[in-house]
């Protein structure tokens, strides 16, 4: 979390769940995004053998932090990777088309989740963004 920004922070929960990180912060200083969902486009067949769950519908495939590792592959061998390469793992231009989706839908912001042991002023705070209705959220934010 350290690290250059757009590096990878890959860390275990419950020694168990991998998490998935993108350092935002100048080296040094800490400060990640936690990716907690993604809508799964391409390779699913992949990802459903990975989670071990073929008939769980595409949309659920990665929607949620440990999830998403395991649809996606990724581990602590990926800690410390750039995800500005383009290899391996990357983030990546959705494209107009899908930035136009993303806007008509739109950007929805609310408390963060499963962080209550941090005290009710942090754990409300709305740092937690997604598409408003997207089937692939890991929660559906609340009304």
């Amino acid at each position: 979390m350290f690290g250059p920004p757009g590096h990878a922070y890959v860390y275990l929960v419950y020694g168990l769940h991998s998490c998935l990180n993108v350092v935002a912060e100048i080296d040094g200083v800490a400060g990640a995004v936690l990716i907690r969902a993604v809508r799964p486009v391409d390779g699913l067949e992949l990802m459903k053998a990975r989670r071990g769950r073929p008939g769980d519908p595409d949309a659920r495939l990665a929607a949620g932090p440990a999830r998403l590792c395991q649809a996606l592959g990724v581990d602590r061998t990926l800690d410390g990777h750039d995800l500005t390469r383009g290899a391996g793992l990357w983030l990546e231009d959705p494209g107009s088309g899908e930035r136009e989706r993303s806007r008509a839908a739109g950007i929805e912001a609310g408390p963060r989740i499963g962080v209550t042991y941090a005290g009710e002023d942090w754990a409300e705070r709305p740092w937690r963004f997604g598409l408003r209705g997207d089937a692939s959220l890991s929660r559906p934010f609340r009304n």
